[in-house]
């Protein structure tokens, strides 16, 4: 059999049961693909990293996304627990990530003691705003009346930087706490707009004093709701400051209060040559490590 080691822990809080779980595979060097995404299912968590050596020697490692039903070529939490774990690979307190989306950079955050509590990652890739949906289309897939959805400053619309693309859509406080995921609402919206390409998250936000507070649906990949995700962060926060006409912003976003898991992810936003560019971080607690075995491959 073959052995690999794993840890998971809790991104995006400083403390045990909050945040957004994750599971990291410091060393898959020999794992299939199949393995991996088998892997992915078998903990059932929204995404789960897998770390190999970097195809080019000047950068930390290569790491592989997958959720429970596909491999992803950029993600928020995953970058920042894998960042986290890795901490001891850092050269200046950076690690750069090879991924799908392209070169991930991930900086380690500490505290007054010096101690890494967490890491800050950079969104690969600028803003990108795509199409806007229908509010009764949106209404419906997340369960709420057609006056929950606050158009005043734009119709729910697709944003991505790197990431899945993410649907976004300001809500009422109201819509925000009775939303609820359809799944045939959701079907039903990718098969009407070619232009999601089989693909549909929702990132309900509200603003919230100085901060957001968001929830984020995405069944058709297998995660109903997501505890903190700092690839729909991101976007969120460039879309927000396209908005603005600003130069630069943050953000203190929070979400998975609804799940009894209340994250903090804090972000930021900056106007650049190449388009808008953002970054999100946050802390990490490690909640449990062990091993893995699997059967060895059998060669023809």
């Amino acid at each position: 059999m073959r052995s690999y080691r794993f840890v998971t822990m809790d991104v995006f809080t400083d403390r045990h049961f909050g945040g957004n779980p994750l599971a990291v595979f410091p060393n898959a060097q020999g794992m299939s693909d199949a393995e991996m995404q088998a892997l992915a299912a078998e903990f059932n968590l929204s995404e789960t990293t897998f770390v190999l050596p970097p195809e080019d020697p000047v950068n930390t490692a290569r790491v592989r996304i997958f959720n429970r039903t596909a491999e992803m070529p950029f993600a928020g939490h995953p970058n920042v627990g894998t960042g986290f774990i890795l901490a001891d690979r850092a050269r200046d307190r950076m690690l750069r990530f090879e991924e799908l989306a392209g070169l991930v950079e991930v900086h380690l955050d500490s505290d007054a003691a010096g101690v890494v509590v967490g890491a800050t990652v950079a969104a690969p890739q600028p803003l990108h705003i795509g199409v806007e949906l229908p509010i009764d289309l949106t209404a419906a897939c997340a369960g709420i009346e057609l006056d929950g959805i606050v158009t005043t400053s734009h119709l729910p619309t697709i944003a991505a930087d790197g990431g899945n693309p993410r649907l976004l859509m300001e809500v009422t406080a109201a819509a925000m706490a009775a939303a609820t995921p359809d799944l045939a609402a959701f079907r039903h919206a990718v098969a009407v707009t070619p232009a999601l390409g089989g693909k549909l998250s929702l990132y309900l936000y509200r603003r919230e004093g100085a901060g957001l507070r968001t929830r984020m649906f995405s069944p058709l990949s297998g995660t109903w709701e997501d505890a903190a995700t700092g690839s729909a962060a991101t976007p969120l926060a460039g879309f927000l400051l396209h908005l603005s006409g600003t130069e630069s912003a943050t953000w203190d976003i929070v979400q998975g209060v609804e799940m009894g898991r209340p994250s903090l992810m804090r972000t930021t936003a900056r106007r650049t040559p190449d388009g808008i560019r953002t970054t999100v971080g946050g802390s990490c607690v490690v909640m449990l490590r062990g091993e893995v075995l699997l059967p060895e491959i059998t060669v023809l």
